[in-house]
């Protein structure tokens, strides 16, 4: 099941998942963008998102307010939802109303392909490369891959750091698109938050400081979370 997290509450921009893309509401046009590849559910805590979602057929859940984070959202929806322990669970944010499906999907088989060699891991994510113009965006988060594909930090810094100052022609873009199974979902909503989240404001990074994997897959995209004003007129430009 693919969820979508909505809080309607936005620091840096409010109200922004109802944001008019094209002419639908940005949380709808990221529901829709998706819909194609499985079962999808908004979890919110709103009522007028439910309700936006009823009027476009799409299925909504009520989740508490007092959540932290959207990952921790979609738990208690997957909780009500009575998922199984090896349900596939996709955290798509509802700020990316231009997420290609193939970057879905290929989340998708990551958590399947993990499953059937029966790999350790507590989450799969994406990536794909940016320029180091894109990677001075604090707003784009940078991950740093082992030998292995697993990520071993993200930062909204630009990572890593070359002393020489030699130009790195092109960096790890993150791409907030998450795969779980349903256990380990709630496996991560059990670990305390710490330091390192905190300081970032990057929940993956709770997993990380637990010594948890997070297996990472490349992918091709042109999409980018809506986090700010600029970002919606960025993306109005490029995709409209």
């Amino acid at each position: 099941m693919i969820i979508i997290p909505a809080r309607l509450g936005s620091s840096r921009f409010a109200n922004k998942i109802l944001v008019d893309i094209l002419g639908l509401p940005m949380v709808i046009r990221t529901a829709k963008q998706v819909q194609k590849l499985d079962d999808v559910t908004i979890a919110t805590d709103s009522q007028e998102v439910i309700d936006l979602a009823k009027s476009h057929n799409i299925n909504a859940v009520m989740t508490s307010t007092s959540h932290q984070s959207g990952t921790d959202r979609i738990n208690e929806a997957a909780n009500n939802l009575n998922l199984k322990d090896d349900d596939i669970v996709i955290n798509v944010q509802g700020d990316e109303p231009f997420i290609e499906p193939e970057v879905v999907q290929a989340v998708i088989n990551k958590v399947k392909q993990k499953q059937q060699n029966n790999e350790e891991f507590i989450m799969v994510s994406c990536y794909k490369k940016i320029s180091s113009e894109l990677a001075d965006d604090a707003n784009h988060v940078k991950v740093v891959l082992d030998n292995t594909g697993n990520a071993i930090y993200f930062s909204r810094s630009k990572v890593p750091y070359h002393r020489d100052h030699h130009e790195i022609a092109s960096y790890n873009g993150h791409l907030g698109i998450y795969g779980f199974t349903k256990k380990s979902l709630n496996d991560f909503c059990s670990l305390k938050s710490t330091q390192l989240e905190q300081i970032e404001k990057l929940e993956q990074l709770r997993a990380i400081a637990n010594q948890k994997k997070i297996s990472m897959v490349e992918v091709e995209s042109k999409s980018f979370g809506i986090d700010t004003q600029e970002d919606l007129e960025n993306a109005l430009r490029i995709f409209g």
